[in-house]
């Protein structure tokens, strides 16, 4: 089952990925550290030494209607923060 949603690609990131060796990704609430890790490692040929893991709540989202303002929330996810072994990278972008 695949586990892992898309990579975090933003500025801070990236700024943590040149300086620590660090790469993010939104992963489904119902993964584990072990699942996420099997799966970045067979998905990308590297080896990962940590993962951590944290759930964060959506943004909150309106929309007008007829019947008025309707507010609500959208879904949970899960960030999974992993640290590859000294050497290695993931390139995001050479299959584009």
């Amino acid at each position: 089952m695949a586990f892992i949603i898309k990579p975090i690609v933003t500025e801070k990131m990236t700024a943590l990925t040149e300086k620590e060796n660090k790469f993010g990704f939104i992963v489904k609430p119902e993964a584990n550290k072990i699942q996420i890790k099997s799966e970045i490692e067979a998905r990308y040929n590297v080896h990962v030494t940590a993962v951590n893991t944290m759930i964060y709540a959506g943004k909150n989202k309106s929309r007008y209607t007829r019947a008025g303002l309707v507010r609500g929330r959208s879904n949970a996810f899960k960030k999974a923060i992993v640290t590859l072994k000294e050497g290695e990278t993931i390139d995001f972008y050479s299959n584009i």
